[in-house]
């Protein structure tokens, strides 16, 4: 006959004496404090050991997988930005990714103050002598308040201005790069004009090394005339080169800058005869015909294009803490003279001075744009310098130090058919570029002495020449010392 042994029961004090943390001996002061101290430091240390100890299980155990969920995301992450980028790149451009992670980050920031809220009443405040009352419960929300605005922070001011970035570039697929180069075209405007006379005050094509990273820019005058086209409609309507047309109603001049009016503006069904899968690309006929013309021009294939409000580029200027440009003469900022003839001191509403000075964006627009007491040709090499400069500003650490501002300034970017799925490739090259000094070729008389307003059939075959010597050039002939 077995004998039952009676229930062990265990006393209040032994309980104390085992598990001092969990069952506290209220009475004695010192340990009331010395356990306030520790559940608050566990808890920053470790969010949810606080409630292992002393607490709720259940949420602790939360809090601890939260938090090292939290650390292993956060080591991939960094692993991956210096080993690799474009895998980064390519799981962070994605508007799902960038979903999840931001309201992961919201969830966890409250999950840190909750987890603090209850560890103040696991410490049994009122038992804690009273000016250490106060400084655990200062400390334990100061602690609280760094790791839980960090997530909020991040949440807000990173990961939502990507995710509404994103929204700017294109879907699909990227195309490979053209016999070795990634082509862009870029065109600028001042959406002042209104959106359906708006013409390309800009046009340049910026042409990255797909293995360097090495940046070349091409500047083509906005009234080029009789311009080329590639393979197209437009070359089948013009295969002699763009001319205009002189009508009551609606007409345009031979300049690149009047496709706009040639294309759109003058025409019932506003391009959509000669480029009918423009919208569905994210361009519009007119960017379609400056693309086929570009191509033309410089005789190489150019599939992505990005469009540019002044306003927008003021704003990317300001949001990168201006650029250093050194100005070769004085410059008038303002809306121009009245009447022919007038001086420029009557009407300017200020100066750009000479000599080296960071601008803001403001001042950036007026010396990209200026056109009075100056030439044309002058004003194409002021907005490749300031191209020159923003690529030189934009470093990583500014990037960073200022990702909100920028990627709230890079929404500004009208149009533009970049897929997103080409972001990994333009991060890493964009990288490289750091390291690589900016090429710039000018179309006018100054860059490669032709006359845009007559050219001719062997100009184009110079400028083609000249483009091929830049972005392919010949590799010296070994020679053998004697």
């Amino acid at each position: 006959m077995s004998v039952l042994s009676p229930p062990r029961v265990t006393s209040r004090r032994a309980l104390v004496e085992e598990r001092p943390l969990r069952h506290p001996d209220a009475s004695a002061p010192g340990m009331m404090t010395r356990r306030a101290w520790w559940l608050v430091v566990a808890n920053f240390l470790l969010p949810g050991s606080a409630q292992i100890l002393a607490g709720n299980r259940r949420l602790g155990r939360l809090g601890i997988v939260a938090s090292i969920v939290m650390w292993v995301t956060l080591a991939v992450t960094l692993s991956l930005a210096l080993m690799w980028r474009s895998m980064l790149t390519t799981i962070v451009a994605s508007w799902w990714t960038l979903t999840v992670a931001q309201v992961l980050l919201w969830v966890y920031a409250l999950l840190w103050v909750v987890l603090t809220v209850d560890t103040l009443r696991l410490a049994r405040l009122r038992r804690v002598p009273g000016r250490t009352r106060a400084a655990v419960a200062v400390v334990a929300l100061i602690l609280a308040l760094v790791p839980a605005s960090a997530a909020a922070y991040t949440a807000q001011s990173v990961v939502a201005p990507l995710r509404s970035g994103l929204s700017i570039f294109a879907s699909g697929p990227s195309v490979p790069p053209s016999d070795g180069y990634y082509n862009f075209l870029l065109l600028g405007a001042d959406s002042g004009q209104g959106r359906d006379s708006m013409r390309f005050d800009s046009i340049s094509v910026v042409s990255v090394n797909a293995d360097s990273g090495a940046v070349t820019i091409f500047g083509i005058p906005r009234d080029l005339r009789h311009v080329p086209f590639s393979e197209g409609p437009m070359r089948e309507l013009y295969p002699d080169g763009f001319q205009g047309q002189t009508s009551s109603t609606c007409g345009w001049s031979s300049g690149i800058n009047q496709l706009t009016n040639a294309v759109e503006v003058c025409r019932e069904d506003r391009g959509a005869g000669l480029y009918p899968d423009a919208a569905a690309k994210n361009t519009t006929p007119a960017v379609e015909a400056t693309r086929d013309a570009a191509e033309g021009i410089l005789g190489i294939e150019i599939p992505y294009h990005v469009f540019i409000d002044m306003h927008g580029f003021a704003d990317l200027v300001d949001a990168l803490g201006g650029v250093e440009i050194t100005v070769k003469e004085r410059l008038p900022e303002g809306p121009g003279p009245r009447y022919e003839g007038q001086p420029a001191d009557e009407w300017a509403t200020g100066w750009i001075e000479e000599g080296t000075q960071v601008m803001d964006g403001d001042t950036a627009q007026w010396y990209a744009r200026s056109r009075y007491t100056t030439s044309d040709w002058d004003r194409m090499r002021r907005q490749r310098e300031l191209q020159t400069a923003i690529l030189a500003q934009a470093t990583p650490s500014t990037v960073l130090t200022r990702f909100s501002e920028v990627v709230a300034a890079g929404k500004n970017l009208v149009q533009t058919d970049i897929p997103d799925s080409l972001l990994p490739y333009l991060v890493d090259l964009g990288v490289k570029a750091k390291d690589q000094k900016v090429q710039n070729l000018e179309l006018t008389p100054k860059g490669v002495n032709i006359d845009p307003e007559n050219p001719t059939a062997d100009d184009w075959t110079k400028i083609q020449s000249e483009v091929q010597q830049l972005l392919h050039p010949p590799t010296p002939t070994p020679t053998t010392a004697p």
